[in-house]
């Protein structure tokens, strides 16, 4: 493949670069944080220094501002739609269900206060990749390789883009068959692939305007809670939920451990800058303030909207409406014709949440092929900012194409669900592998510019519940059987564990196996493509 198919005039070059340097202006303190780290060779994740990781692209054009919005963005799909009711059908009362949110939370700002200690010691493009290279290199490129698996084999958007054909439907009033569902489903992630390839503040813009409207939309969801509440609507009993809230709790450890697992889920993505950095401005700062607050933001509402749905509907109701809690919350507060109208709401929370995790997980891709990691047609295709100079195209399509076999291949009742299971689990492996590192990295670099420091008991609270998340799921359930029935409880971990294990053995093939057969060793070099981005390649020189 020739570079001329993602190179740039060097007029282009020249007025992008002038961007870049105007762009990415940082205050006194985050130069001094970004070049400190770095004097230690032993710190420096992966083949690239920092001055050569950041290089390329659109810049640093993201603020707090943006940047709270893409944590918001991210964090807030449709798990707060639907979620709520089936935690509670597991956990068996309002009252266990409102303190697993809480719980959620709490172990989620512990996991933020982590990734915020790793984002500001190593201030680049990648989030775990970075965090993996920086604590485990030996062997070289095992752990960069592993992480590539899981993300790349895993890192698809399928579900959101399925939301968002399956209620555009519902609002049009047409059934959803086979093919138009996921002809709909398609459409969502070519354009969004599209859209931040080829119009890349378009993208960020369009993204921002959604995560606003994500708020305004549970805003409304939690003041309307409160009028209910107040007694002044057609709900007979606003407080019959709360009276007795405890009643009817369950006594199952699966159960919770299931319920937990949910909660999480919903409240994934406070990480979600961590992975963009490279295009963040005054990086540190930044990071400090809108991870907090992103994830502030968004557990204040969980909290309040939740209230605002067991005000509406009791248990019982909840239980056989066949419904999610927010329609049935919608219908009891303003009849059916509102639930088409919830129905519009999430498909654009659904579209918002695909574009948030499409931006991130492309620069991720980009990252993954600039450390020199072995891709069809060449890594520097992928590495680069084809074709527009500012924005990855070809991480896009890496991300691409393992959303359109799933939105394709599964038939939907079971492999579907099984497949979002699947995704869940190698990254708490990762998030267990990442914690530990942590611990590691204060005994042998306590010296290290660390601009954010967790307070150990809080890493020590998150390191138990990823060991617990990770056994949790082989306890038998009720019966032996799982969520997704007739496949055994336990398949999605141990596939989920497969496909690293792979990782594994691909790391092998390409690092010790073929250059042992074939008598040749690797010669790294580093090469800068027109758009500024730095990679780097791998010859093979025959040994004599």
């Amino acid at each position: 493949m020739s570079t001329t198919w993602w190179s740039r005039s060097s007029k282009q070059q020249k007025q992008d670069q002038d961007d870049r340097a105007s762009e990415s202006q940082l205050s006194e303190k985050d130069q001094r944080i970004l070049k400190e780290p770095n004097s230690d060779a032993d710190l420096n994740p992966g083949g690239l220094t920092f001055e050569e990781d950041t290089a390329g692209g659109l810049g640093r054009h993201l603020g707090v501002t943006s940047c709270t919005l893409l944590i918001v963005g991210r964090i807030i799909g449709t798990g707060i739609f639907s979620t709520p009711s089936s935690i509670l059908s597991g956990v068996g009362s309002v009252g266990a269900s409102l303190m697993l949110w809480v719980l959620g939370f709490l172990l989620s700002f512990c996991g933020l206060f982590i990734w915020l200690e790793f984002g500001t010691m190593f201030p680049r493009s990648g989030g775990e990749k970075v965090y993996l290279e920086a604590v485990y290199k030996k062997p070289k490129y095992l752990a960069t390789v592993v992480f590539a698996a899981n993300a790349i084999l895993l890192g698809f958007t399928a579900s959101g883009c399925i939301v968002f054909a399956s209620n555009i439907l519902v609002a049009a009033e047409q059934t959803a068959g086979r093919w138009n569902e996921r002809g709909i489903a398609l459409g969502v992630i070519f354009f969004v692939t599209l859209l931040h390839g080829l119009t890349p503040k378009t993208g960020v813009l369009i993204m921002n305007l959604l995560s606003i409207f994500k708020i305004v939309i549970l805003l409304f969801v939690v003041i309307t809670g409160w009028v209910v509440l107040s007694g002044k609507t057609r709900v007979a009993d606003p407080h019959y939920n709360f009276r007795n809230a405890f009643a009817g709790s369950s006594t199952s450890s699966y159960e919770y451990a299931t319920a937990t697992f949910k909660v999480l889920n919903a409240y994934a993505g406070w990480s979600n800058v961590n992975y963009v950095m490279n295009n963040v401005r005054n990086p540190v700062r930044t990071l400090t303030i809108a991870g907090p607050l992103g994830l502030g933001i968004c557990a204040i509402l969980y909290l309040l909207a939740n209230v605002a749905y067991f005000s509406a509907a009791t248990k019982t109701e909840i239980d056989h409406s066949g419904v999610t809690v927010a329609a049935l919350f919608f219908g009891n507060v303003f009849g059916s014709v509102a639930e088409r109208a919830l129905a519009v709401f999430i498909a654009l929370s659904a579209l918002g949440n695909v574009i948030t995790i499409t931006f991130a997980a492309s620069r991720v891709n980009q990252e993954l092929a600039k450390e020199g990691i072995p891709l069809p047609f060449g890594n520097k295709f992928w590495a680069s900012n084809w074709p527009t100079g500012k924005s990855p195209l070809p991480g896009l399509i890496i991300h691409l194409i393992p959303s359109v076999i799933v939105i394709i291949a599964p038939p939907p009742n079971i492999a579907y669900p099984f497949i979002l299971d699947v995704e869940g689990y190698p990254q708490q492996i990762i998030n267990l592998f990442i914690v530990i590192g942590l611990f590691y990295l204060r005994w042998k670099k306590p010296n290290a510019v660390r601009p954010f420091k967790v307070w150990w008991p809080l890493a020590v609270f998150f390191l138990a519940a990823a060991v617990f998340l990770l056994v949790a799921p082989f306890l038998r359930p009720p019966g032996g059987i799982g969520d997704t029935p007739p496949l055994p409880y336990y398949l999605y971990c141990l596939v989920g564990i497969a496909i690293m294990f792979a990782g594994v053995l691909y790391w092998a093939a390409w690092r010790v196996i073929l250059p042992k057969v074939f008598g040749y060793e690797f010669v790294p070099r580093k090469e800068r493509l027109d758009d500024g981005t730095v990679v780097t390649v791998f010859s093979n020189k025959k040994i004599q």
